[in-house]
């Protein structure tokens, strides 16, 4: 059994199937997914989805491309939301170079004001970050982000980054990326990282894994990501993807506390 930690199942482009996507998920062996808030209103969707679902959890917070729009009221109403039952870390937050929709001092202070709320609330975070890796390291130690530990989602990063993340006690998520051909660098560093710090995601609907890349994304295509870690990590021991998807689902649920 798998669990897809990180999720937009709000995302517009299932408003047309979302309970079909979510069946052919619970056939390919998801049995748990973690939703993702991105900003106060996918925040809001992703903790309607975990009442809907037994099976579906929650993420809160605001995205570095989205903290731009923080109003006065947004960290009182994340809290309110953090005190759902099925919230179960803080994020996506952190810091995006790339693209900087946000201005990027912005996007510092707001990751500082999130990292503090996220201890406040006792929860894990969720790191996103591009472009931007001293940053967000030395923000995390400052910070004193180890606290309540983490993931970095979608890791696409180098070997450093890897070897920093997992210093301060983070896991690292792999997602479709994973099964890129030009991703030869991030295979090499899926070699070095213990299992037990590894988490498996789709960050859906985006980042397709092969085959289906160029088609939209969804978390039964997890299964695909699990299965390319297991083809990894068989290169020097045996790997099956049963047991992948038994030590990932345990790291998932040590992290967010599910139970």
């Amino acid at each position: 059994m798998l669990i897809d930690t990180h999720a937009h199942l709000d995302d517009a482009r299932y408003d047309t199937d979302r309970d079909a996507m979510i069946a052919r998920a619970r056939e390919a062996g998801v049995e748990t997914f973690v939703t993702i808030g991105c900003d106060l209103a996918t925040s809001r969707a992703a903790v309607n989805l975990a009442d809907r679902y037994a099976f579906v959890y929650a993420s809160v917070g605001v995205h570095p491309h989205e903290v731009k729009q923080i109003g006065d009221d947004w960290y009182d109403e994340l809290r309110r939301l953090a005190q759902h039952p099925k919230v179960v870390a803080y994020g996506e937050i952190g810091l995006d170079y790339h693209y900087n929709y946000s201005p990027p001092k912005f996007q510092r202070e707001r990751f500082r004001e999130q990292i503090g709320l996220a201890r406040e609330l006792r929860l894990p975070i969720v790191i996103h970050t591009r472009e931007a890796q001293e940053d967000t390291i030395a923000i995390l130690k400052e910070e004193k982000a180890a606290d309540v530990g983490g993931v970095f989602h979608c890791f696409t990063g180098d070997e450093w980054l890897a070897k920093d993340a997992l210093d301060l006690g983070f896991f690292l998520s792999f997602s479709g990326v994973v099964t890129f051909q030009n991703a030869t660098m991030l295979r090499e560093i899926v070699k070095t990282v213990p299992m037990d710090r590894i988490l498996v995601e789709t960050d859906c609907p985006y980042l397709t894994p092969a085959p289906h890349r160029g088609k939209r994304n969804e978390p039964a295509y997890v299964r695909l990501v699990a299965e390319k870690i297991a083809e990894i990590k068989g290169a020097s021991l045996p790997t099956s993807l049963e047991e992948v998807g038994r030590i990932t689902s345990d790291n998932a649920r040590r992290l967010f506390k599910i139970p």
